[in-house]
């Protein structure tokens, strides 16, 4: 595994690095490819906080965990991602043959399990609407406006579809395809 160590107004020792780089390479058994691990690290008034990013064959697994101890925190990212590398494993499995990923034990000792009814998404409502072409700006007026987290619009500039959303420390984001 790739590691890119990000430290946000934290000085990051070399036995917190060692730390997180031995319990983060454990996630490896999970992937073909060589996969790339992003950990930012950061204070937030008395807390410590670990967020961590794994791109693997095309697949993003995130996970954002606060705690007194910084080491902590990171073993409860690793136990975070991995529920996220099995759930994904198990749909995936599922719709291809019954009776994968038998091994239920995660690295921690914890055991996994899996809700039930989880292995079909329900759709429980459909919207159609057409794209009016608009800029950031407006797209995000827009969403203001009609009260929702995200709004999807045809971008102006590009005339590609794009979304924009409220991230949860209230700023903005955009998506936009890349081909």
């Amino acid at each position: 595994m790739k590691f890119n160590i990000i430290g946000r107004k934290y000085t990051i020792k070399d036995n917190v690095r060692e730390y997180i780089e031995k319990k983060l390479s454990k996630l490896d058994k999970f992937f073909r490819d060589e996969p790339t691990a992003r950990v930012v690290l950061g204070t937030i008034k008395d807390n410590d906080y670990v967020e961590a990013q794994i791109n693997a064959g095309g697949m993003i697994f995130r996970a954002e965990v606060e705690d007194k101890e910084v080491l902590a925190a990171v073993d409860k990212i690793v136990d975070v991602i991995e529920r996220q590398i099995r759930k994904n494993k198990t749909r995936l499995a599922k719709r291809i043959r019954e009776g994968s990923l038998a091994d239920s034990e995660l690295i921690s000792g914890g055991k996994y399990f899996e809700e039930e009814n989880n292995s079909e998404f329900e759709i429980v409502k459909k919207k159609r609407f057409s794209l009016k072409p608009m800029d950031v700006e407006e797209a995000i007026l827009q969403m203001n406006l009609l009260g929702h987290s995200f709004f999807v619009f045809k971008n102006v500039e590009t005339n590609e579809m794009n979304v924009v959303y409220r991230r949860n420390d209230g700023k903005y984001a955009l998506i936009e395809s890349v081909d």
